[in-house]
């Protein structure tokens, strides 16, 4: 029983020390290009990638990992399944949005 244990903690050790190299990569979905949003997304491949981009240059910087839904072939459960490899860094801001009636 000694001899397991004193074979299985170095194991362990390494196990614990190593499991942040086993973390997803992140990625910034306002300043990653599309073969980066491809590379380190589940789910989105150069077309989905293409979009994230197009979508980005013509409406502005994304204000959360939940705006990835406005671009088409993007749902919410894309968005889920990438949240923890979704960062929203800072970009260029969106246009402001025009004055509606009520105001």
């Amino acid at each position: 029983m000694n001899k397991t244990v004193s074979l299985l903690s170095p194991l362990l050790l390494c196990a614990f020390l190593s499991g942040g190299a086993l973390a997803a990569e992140k990625v910034d979905i306002n300043s990653a290009d599309a073969q980066t949003l491809g590379r380190v997304l589940d789910g989105v491949g150069p077309s989905k990638a293409e979009a994230i981009v197009s979508h980005r240059t013509k409406h502005g910087a994304f204000r959360s990992a939940d705006e990835l839904v406005e671009v088409k072939g993007i749902g919410l459960a894309l968005v889920e399944a990438n949240r923890d490899r979704i960062e929203v860094g800072a970009g260029k801001a969106r246009a402001p949005a025009a004055a509606t009636a009520s105001d």
